[in-house]
Order: C-alpha cells, then structure tokens, then sequence
C-alpha cells in the first residue's frame, strides 16, 4: 500500500522544492499509532530544515518525509499503545528525530499526540502543536510568574495568536510589537499593550520588563536584552544554541561543547547585565497538549488562526509563503 508524501531529497542553503511522490505507508512500531492525515501545519521551521540549519541539533536521513505537526485519525496502534485507540482524532508535533506531517499517513509515536477537543476542526487543530508547545515551553523555561511583564517582539504571526493568549491566561502582562494592522487583533488577543515597530522603537519604549520571547533573532537580540530589567530572562526561538541548550537536550559532550562556543558571545552579553539568555527548540508533548486544552472550552476555545490552505500537491507554494512572512496566522496543508 502506497500514500503520496511531500519529500526533501536533500539539504539546500538556497531552498530546495520538495517532490511529491508515492511511498510505502509505514508500519506502526510497538508504541506508535498511524494517524491518517488531514491536515499538517506548515512552519518556518520547515523552511529551516530545508536549508540545513537545524541539523547540528537534529540531524536527518535523506530522503526526508517533511512536516512537523499534523492533525488525523488513528487507523492502527502498536501493541504497547495504551492511551489511544483507533478512531480517535489526533494532533501533535512530531518527534524531533521523526518528523513526516505532509504525507496521506505518518507512524508516530504516541507519547507525541493527544485527542483533538470536539470544537476544533482538523485544520484548525493543526494550528496549535507547534506553537502551543513552544509558548508551553518557553514560559516554563523563563519560569513566568503571573504579574510579570513578557514582551514578544514580532508577535504578531502564528507563534504569537498562541502565546499571547496563553500567557495572558497565566496572568501576565503581554506586550508585543509589529506592524499597525495587527495591533486590534494581537490586543483582543490578550496583549496589553502593541508597539507599531513603524512608529516606535521598542529598545527606547521599554524597560525594566521581567521576560522577553524572542522570535526575531540576529541582532535583535542584544537590542531586547536591552530592555530586561536586572535579572530578567530572554528565551530565543531564533538566536544560537548555547551550553545550556545542549545540556537540556541531553546531547553528547562534543556537540555540547560546540553548542557553548556558538552562545557564548549572547551568554557574556547576558550575564554582563545581571540578565540570563536561553535558546528553544520545541520539542514533542502530548501530555502537555492534553494539559493545554484543558484550559480551555467551547465557550473559551483553544486560540487558533487559519490564515491559508494549501492542497498537498502545492506544497512548494505554502512554504514559500511561510518563507515571505507577513502571515496573519497558520499555512494550513489539506491533507484529507
């Protein structure tokens, strides 16, 4: 039995188109489901893969079936699956080692996945792993305490329609910044306060915030630790991996000690102002997908936005359009 899966043959600096083609649908191991895909969501972290900037931290086997969440139904579970059942819908961010959310099925493993809430669509739901994740573990990695003041510069794509309300709900003080046609939306959203970045300057508006979730990198970076008061927290999804980073990850002592060299300049800066820089990569949680929606209802729904689908045989057009930027909220993939 064949599926059609969207696969990446190869890394390449400059971006390289994925290839459409049929595979073996593969056989769920003893603790793995296979979910029938419906719908997968398209991140920048799939443009990163592509161009080979993240295979110091996960290195993968080419040919590479792309996609790193997705939303489905349990088709078949493995002999040593106890928490889900056939016919149950599903999301999840893949495992960092096994990623393979744009094809017709995916083999995962179930300690990623948890049941989709009865109010979500599958497109809907394959808004939220990704980026529910990343807030879940940015704000328990910055230790957010409700009163504290957390500024998302650039919050106003995907990441940010999760994190903003997330970090609301823990009672904190959101303030974010981008573009003046956003600022409506991101404030309804939970943020208290919106820095147009056309206008105003967030390293001479701000100061003396508690916690910063940065989403820009590059030399922004060094400008948002700026704005930490003594003994704030900067949490990175896109600045260097450091010795901290690796430690956590729990990889080997050559690559920690490469990964300590590569922060090192961001961890001086930090350090040198009473102030403590990190680096995220997400990783996989199911349970922690079941405590998120928890949180939430029908009447206080899991915050999701749809901002375009693509059918899977134009996959090369959703990644190109995650790659311009300017998103409202999620490239969705249509799947099923």
């Amino acid at each position: 039995m064949t599926m059609k899966a969207a696969i990446l043959d190869g890394y390449d600096k400059n971006g390289r188109a994925l290839a459409v083609r049929d595979i073996p649908v593969p056989e769920p191991a003893a603790s793995e489901v296979l979910v029938r895909v419906h719908a997968a969501g398209v991140n920048p972290l799939d443009n990163m893969i592509v161009r080979g900037e993240v295979k110091l931290i996960t290195p993968y086997a080419m040919p590479l079936v792309m996609g790193n969440e997705l939303a489905g139904v349990v088709e078949k579970v493995g002999p040593a699956v106890r928490r889900l059942k056939v016919g149950d819908r599903v999301y999840g961010r893949l495992p960092l080692a096994k990623i393979g959310a744009f094809a017709e099925y995916a083999a995962v493993d179930e300690g990623a996945l948890a049941v989709i809430p009865g109010y979500l669509s599958f497109e809907e739901a394959a808004t939220v792993p990704l980026t529910a994740l990343t807030a879940i573990q940015a704000l328990d990695l910055l230790d957010a305490q409700a009163g504290q003041t957390l500024f998302i510069p650039g919050g106003t794509g995907s990441l940010g329609a999760m994190a903003i309300p997330i970090a609301a709900r823990r009672g904190l003080r959101v303030i974010t910044s981008g573009s003046a046609a956003n600022r409506e939306r991101v404030l309804r959203l939970g943020a208290e306060r919106f820095i147009d970045y056309r206008t105003e300057d967030y390293a001479t508006e701000l100061s003396d915030v508690d916690l910063v979730l940065d989403t820009l990198g590059g030399d922004e970076v060094a400008r948002e630790l700026g704005v930490l008061r003594t003994g704030g927290r900067l949490v990175s999804l896109k600045g260097m991996p450091n010795g901290r980073f690796a430690k956590r990850m729990g990889m080997p002592a050559l690559k920690r000690l490469l990964f300590a060299a590569a922060g090192h300049k961001l961890d001086r800066l930090a350090s040198s102002q009473g102030k403590t820089y990190d680096f995220l990569f997400v990783h996989e949680d199911g349970l922690g997908l079941d405590r998120l929606a928890r949180g939430f209802d029908a009447a206080h729904p899991l915050p999701t936005s749809v901002d375009a689908i693509f059918d899977l045989d134009q996959v090369n057009g959703a990644i190109e359009k995650v790659l311009a930027g300017r998103s409202k909220g999620k490239t969705i993939l249509r799947v099923r």
